[in-house]
């Protein structure tokens, strides 16, 4: 499996954000399913709370039609948040790590926000050179 070039990034990125490491990458098995999501990350919340479980999907946006990867980045997206449902893992939330370039070009469109919207994505975005989550969008 390939890692994406800003995946050493966003796990430090996580990492400085109070997250630990628990899956890289994440594996899930479903059937004849066998998936790989990018990280696998828990952060303690509160005693009462417990810990918040996420899975992050780490995506560069370095392609010619940004518009043609973000169709598979979604598609990839929802396809996580249904095997980790179909695998009683649904405590589980997936995160898509955009960063800061990608979302200034692409995803302040207002198709993209609706989309993102209406399909419920989860995401943060994050700085490439300081290696810091900037804003979580949910």
């Amino acid at each position: 499996m390939a890692r994406d070039i800003y995946h050493d990034n966003v796990r430090q990125a996580l990492v400085k954000d109070g997250w630990t490491i628990t899956h890289d990458p994440f594996q899930v098995q479903y059937g004849d399913a066998d998936l790989s999501i990018d990280l696998g990350a828990e952060k303690v919340i509160a005693a009462e709370k417990g810990a918040m479980k996420i899975a992050v999907e780490v995506k560069s946006f370095i392609a010619k039609s940004l518009i043609y990867e973000f169709h598979e980045v979604l598609g990839q997206y929802l396809n996580y948040r249904r095997i980790l449902r179909l695998t009683h893992q649904d405590d589980r939330t997936v995160i898509l790590a955009v960063p800061s370039e990608a979302y200034d070009r692409l995803f302040r469109k207002e198709f993209i926000q609706i989309t993102l919207e209406e399909e419920k994505v989860q995401y943060f975005v994050f700085d490439t050179k300081k290696n810091e989550i900037l804003s979580w969008k949910k």
